[in-house]
């Protein structure tokens, strides 16, 4: 009786060990970095790609610098080369959107560009080697 329940409480102590292994594996994988920004003004820092709540999250590094342009938007480009126009980058006060939550109708994203809307040029951009979907 004493190796049954000893049994028993090893399997279970086993099945809560897998599940946190797994659980953390999963939230693992969902997790993408970019390469750094290459360009001629966006050319320091890089994209973490998170999902949350079921939407792809972009967010820029800390040593990410904004350039100073009269305009920089986000843009991302999809798996099939669809390239969507997003926020402004730069905000009131001296700030900026250093994240993003995608629209809902954006389902990868393989690419993040920061676009001059002004001069409409790229100022830099940094790839994803895969997407989150």
């Amino acid at each position: 009786m004493k190796t049954v329940h000893k049994f028993r409480s090893a399997s279970l102590l086993s099945a809560i060990a897998m599940t946190f292994v797994l659980a953390t594996s999963t939230f693992a994988a969902q997790v993408k970095r970019s390469g750094a920004f290459v360009g001629p003004q966006a050319n320091t820092g890089f994209v973490t790609m998170t999902k949350q709540n079921g939407r792809i999250v972009l967010t820029l590094s800390y040593d990410f610098v904004v350039p100073d342009t009269p305009d920089p938007h986000w843009r991302v480009v999809d798996s099939k080369g669809t390239v969507y126009d997003l926020q402004k980058l730069k905000i009131k006060d001296e700030g900026y959107n250093k994240s993003i939550t995608m629209p809902a109708y954006v389902k990868d994203v393989a690419k993040v560009v920061i676009w001059c809307a002004f001069a409409e040029i790229n100022l830099g951009e940094a790839s994803f080697k895969s997407s989150i979907s």
